[in-house]
């Protein structure tokens, strides 16, 4: 049976635990989470040195596998054993056998950190056993990346899980300077919570400056204000510190950043009901930001618009080395912003 991942852990929460999970997927911090969580949780601390196996698909075979979740539980209700990087197994067979009559005191976690490739006849097989019968006790999870209009929304979902809550301009920061990383953004987050300490519940730009390191006035967020609102003094003085800064501020990032957000500004351009509901619908961004798109119509039109995105494209390529000789990526930056400024 194929379930979503807030669910799996809604169970989980509740000590309602499969016999099986297989977890795979583009995005394979669901897959940790919920591998941790059992590990963490299924057993009871004293329980664990008999009753939990951890085996990694680089050093290990599915028979050996199957032994091990066919063994009994030593003093306690169940066993738990954990794949971990099971995307390196070979022949999926085996575990065929195991999935027609699992060993109803274990709990098997098969964490495949990549998509499943169906085609193979093992892999075939063993996928079909998992998902063709309306079996509780068999739980699967596929996931794909999240797109960066997805990102900001997940976080508030995964901050209001912790009570707390974000200014939309912090989690834009956050989103400019982690992109769609889960991994690293959650550990971003967690560390703030620790930082912010028990007494603030909602995160601001000044947390994420002081606390993760992103400047709430110098980052990729900060320099698209500064082209849509004309201010070329904060433009060029973000861009230098960008120059001085390339591995901290890679300039392929920044124009992947600002191509995102004129792409957009096409799509406004060309939207007639320009309601904040509706544009923020369409362009897939929080209301917060429809403003942003509503002042750079004004000094981006159309056709302004479209040259921008053709001058994106040409500096990307030349930050790759095509028709650049010599140019850093600072002089290049400051070039391009002085092309698109005027």
């Amino acid at each position: 049976m194929s379930n979503n991942f807030k669910k799996i852990v809604d169970n989980l929460k509740k000590k309602v635990f499969a016999q099986v999970y297989f977890l795979s997927g583009e995005e394979p911090w669901f897959a940790d989470f919920i591998t941790d969580y059992i590990a963490t949780h299924a057993l009871k601390e004293e329980e664990k040195a008999f009753n939990q196996t951890i085996l990694y698909g680089r050093d290990t075979n599915p028979m050996d596998i199957v032994h091990a979740a066919r063994r009994y539980p030593m003093m306690a209700p169940r066993q738990v054993v954990i794949i971990k990087e099971a995307q390196h197994l070979k022949n999926f067979e085996p575990l065929v056998s195991y999935l027609k009559a699992p060993a109803p005191a274990t709990i098997l976690v098969i964490n495949y950190r990549d998509n499943f490739d169906k085609r193979p006849k093992d892999k075939k097989a063993f996928y079909k056993e998992l998902t063709q019968k309306k079996n509780e006790n068999f739980v699967t999870l596929e996931t794909k990346k999240l797109y960066d209009s997805q990102i900001g929304d997940w976080i508030n979902d995964y901050l209001k899980s912790m009570g707390l809550t974000i200014e939309a301009s912090a989690t834009q920061i956050l989103v400019d300077h982690l992109g769609t990383d889960l991994s690293k953004i959650v550990n971003a987050l967690d560390k703030l919570k620790i930082a912010i300490g028990p007494q603030i519940k909602n995160i601001t730009p000044e947390h994420v400056d002081k606390y993760i390191g992103i400047s709430k006035d110098f980052n990729n967020f900060e320099l698209q204000k500064a082209i849509i609102n004309g201010n070329v003094v904060k433009a060029y003085q973000i861009a230098r510190i960008f120059g001085k800064n390339p591995q901290k501020y890679p300039l392929t990032f920044t124009i992947a950043t600002l191509f995102a957000f004129f792409r957009k500004l096409l799509t406004f351009h060309v939207t007639k009901d320009k309601s904040q509901h509706n544009l923020a619908s369409v362009l897939k961004v929080n209301p917060f930001f429809v403003k942003d798109y509503h002042n750079a119509a004004r000094r981006f039109n159309w056709a302004k618009t479209r040259r921008v995105i053709s001058l994106l494209r040409e500096y990307d390529l030349r930050s790759k080395g095509v028709n650049n000789n010599s140019a850093s990526d600072g002089e290049l930056l400051q070039e391009m912003i002085f092309k698109i400024m005027h």
